[in-house]
């Protein structure tokens, strides 16, 4: 690890509860409204094998203020407008430090 520059960035992981038939549907919509965020390292959206009502959202940014941001930007705050009502809950969060720079 000598000699290299290590990041700590800012990640959340976190599980989407999904009302019954509209996972794709909602996962549509995420994925256009978070394209383009400044700050964004990575927006992943994956479907939950063991539960075909639920999604797994892990996403790093350069810091915790670039993620506070994007949720005021237009395209994000229509994705969630337009998702509010398929989302019955959310299970696991987790706040992590992805380390960049390895």
């Amino acid at each position: 690890m000598e000699g290299k520059e290590i990041e700590t960035a800012y990640g959340i992981i976190g599980q989407m509860k999904i009302a019954e038939g509209k996972r794709d549907e909602l996962i549509s919509i995420l994925a256009e409204g978070t394209r383009d965020m400044p700050g964004n390292l990575s927006y992943a959206i994956s479907k939950d094998i063991s539960d075909e009502n639920a999604i797994w959202i892990t996403e790093y940014w350069q810091n915790k203020e670039a993620h506070a941001a994007s949720l005021q930007l237009e395209s994000v705050q229509e994705a969630i407008g337009k998702g509010r009502p398929m989302i019955e809950g959310f299970g696991h969060r987790f706040e992590v430090a992805p380390v960049v720079g390895i």
